[in-house]
């Protein structure tokens, strides 16, 4: 496996998770300020995140569009490659929806 795409497949991962995780909690801290429940706060605010932090983890749609169009002409490898970015930042998101509902004792979703 090429020392790259093994870079790039952890990095996403960690910026979907963190981006999850870190959104949720700070925006909760704005729903605190105004005087709604934060825990409830985590829960709205981690869902409505969830496609933003896949983008944010493949670095953009447009420049993870092209590289998947770049792939399509290329070899099968770099298709398959792309489609395990994309789940890698897929699995960021779950585990950070998983941590989030064990914080809080409420289902996330």
């Amino acid at each position: 496996m090429e020392e790259r795409f093994l870079v790039s497949f952890i990095q996403c991962y960690f910026i979907a998770l963190g981006v999850i995780i870190g959104g949720a909690l700070i925006g909760s801290i704005g729903y605190f300020i105004t005087g709604n429940p934060p825990l409830n706060a985590v829960t709205r605010v981690a869902k409505q995140l969830r496609i933003w932090a896949i983008v944010a983890a493949i670095g953009g749609t447009f420049d993870a569009i092209a590289n998947f169009e770049k792939a399509l002409d290329g070899s099968a490898l770099d298709v398959f490659k792309q489609i395990l970015i994309i789940f890698s930042a897929m699995g960021g998101v779950k585990t950070a929806m998983v941590l989030l509902s064990w914080a809080i004792q409420e289902d996330v979703g």
